[in-house]
């Protein structure tokens, strides 16, 4: 019974951390600075999706959206893990109860980051922007942010 009990909460996530605090740079459309009630500042990268690189199209839309969005605010950053760059990858909840990983993926500023996700939300919200050919979708053969900057490594 109780290793049932163990898988369920690592299956369902019951074992990740929630930090609140107050945003407090933007580095990117999906990477913020974070400073925490014990004035820590973190870096948090946001999970299940990839925003354009800084020499993409769409770029600064989706920078200038996530600082409108969260900048000054305090969020609710619900973590999954850490990263290489000992980022926290995480969901951000802002304005009570907006996600900001759903609001960039709606309004066509960011993929579903198909390679470290299978979130069907967001597959569905990408459908819908790529159907209805919200910000980066205008453009006819957007290129995926892992595609340019694997492009850009093999140039080198």
């Amino acid at each position: 019974m109780r290793v049932f009990v163990l898988l369920f909460f690592i299956s369902f996530g019951c074992f990740s951390q929630t930090i609140t605090g107050k945003v407090v740079g933007i580095m990117d459309g999906d990477t913020f600075k974070l400073l925490t009630k014990d004035s820590t500042v973190i870096r948090v990268r946001l999970a299940n999706i990839d925003c354009p690189e800084k020499k993409q199209d769409f770029s600064a839309k989706a920078t200038e959206f996530t600082s409108k969005a969260i900048f000054g605010k305090t969020v609710a950053v619900h973590v999954q893990s850490k990263d290489r760059y000992k980022r926290y990858i995480a969901n951000v909840i802002y304005n009570d109860s907006l996600s900001l990983c759903h609001e960039l993926v709606k309004n066509g500023l960011a993929w579903h980051y198909i390679k470290f996700s299978k979130d069907k939300t967001l597959k569905q919200m990408e459908d819908a922007a790529r159907q209805a050919k919200v910000g980066l979708w205008k453009d006819p053969n957007p290129m995926a942010p892992w595609e340019w900057r694997d492009s850009r490594r093999k140039k080198k």
